[in-house]
């Protein structure tokens, strides 16, 4: 089982210390999220009962690859990933370019972490056609993995079509593909294309096991089996090594975790709206009680 550290609603000037402590004490990856606006949506939020985002206007989104590449210039071992960017809210070049040179940057330290994405009006405001995100996405994934990989590529397809061309500089290694979201198109998408699935939510222990059997049913239609994917799974259950234990022998390879919305009370006391120490003191634990016993 291997620990991804949630960054979400982290704000800008945390990231790279959260980074370096995640580097020392034994930490995967550092995930972050990606939104490009806050406003008054028309889209509904499609993960609460109210249809609001659990976000509010001063909430930090930046950049991912620019924070990513922050990072990767101040830690040695840990990886790095989206969870997720929203590929298809922006043109084909914009990201392949973004995500190779991070790639690149951080000693291939980068999983592509990428969905459809909910909010509408991201993608009227950057010129992409909501309605067909998904069959973009299907096209944009083995277009993207060309590209990584260096030399003259051309593609011609539905929504994407251009003539040799190639792009610089490239990782060494492949980048990982890990599709998110828990909607049957985006189980297949994982099943078809990924190198792994990411999941959206923190799901309760009986809700996994479902979404698991589905997961493995959609990897059944292409030849393949759970242990193909590597599954990255937030689980709604108090963090213990057992806990972790048990789902790795279910085919979870790896976990999320943002220890500081798990703090005790003399934690909280003890920094008080030092929200840093507060976040450094509960990976520093998280990482003791539960990283080193696994």
């Amino acid at each position: 089982m291997r620990f991804w550290l949630g960054a979400a609603f982290v704000p800008t000037g945390e990231f790279v210390p959260l980074a370096r402590a995640a580097d020392r004490l034994g930490y995967d990856t550092v995930a972050v999220s990606d939104h490009i606006f806050y406003t008054d949506y028309q889209a509904p939020y499609p993960y609460s009962d109210t249809g609001a985002p659990p976000y509010k206007p001063d909430t930090h989104w930046p950049d991912a690859w620019v924070t990513i590449g922050a990072m990767a210039a101040s830690t040695e071992r840990v990886r790095f990933a989206t969870n997720v960017y929203v590929a298809p809210a922006r043109d084909l070049f914009t990201v392949a370019k973004a995500v190779s040179t991070a790639a690149a940057l951080s000693g291939d330290r980068v999983t592509f972490g990428v969905g459809v994405g909910w909010c509408e009006d991201e993608f009227r405001q950057t010129g992409q056609d909501f309605r067909t995100r998904g069959r973009r996405l299907d096209e944009m994934i083995p277009a993207l993995r060309a590209l990584w990989r260096g030399g003259p590529v051309e593609h011609h397809g539905e929504h994407y079509d251009f003539p040799p061309l190639s792009i610089a500089p490239v990782p060494a290694r492949p980048i990982p593909v890990y599709v998110g979201g828990d909607s049957d198109a985006a189980l297949r998408r994982a099943a078809r294309v990924g190198d792994g699935w990411i999941g959206n939510r923190v799901y309760p222990e009986d809700e996994l096991e479902a979404l698991l059997r589905r997961l493995s049913g959609f990897l059944a239609e292409h030849g393949r089996i759970l242990e193909d994917l590597d599954v990255v799974a937030p689980i709604a259950a108090m963090p213990s090594a057992d806990l972790y234990r048990k789902w790795a022998d279910r085919g979870v390879t790896a976990t999320m975790a943002a220890p500081w919305w798990l703090a005790t009370p003399a934690e909280k006391e003890r920094h008080g709206h030092r929200t840093l120490p507060l976040k450094l003191a509960t990976m520093e634990r998280f990482a003791d009680e539960v990283i080193a016993k696994m």
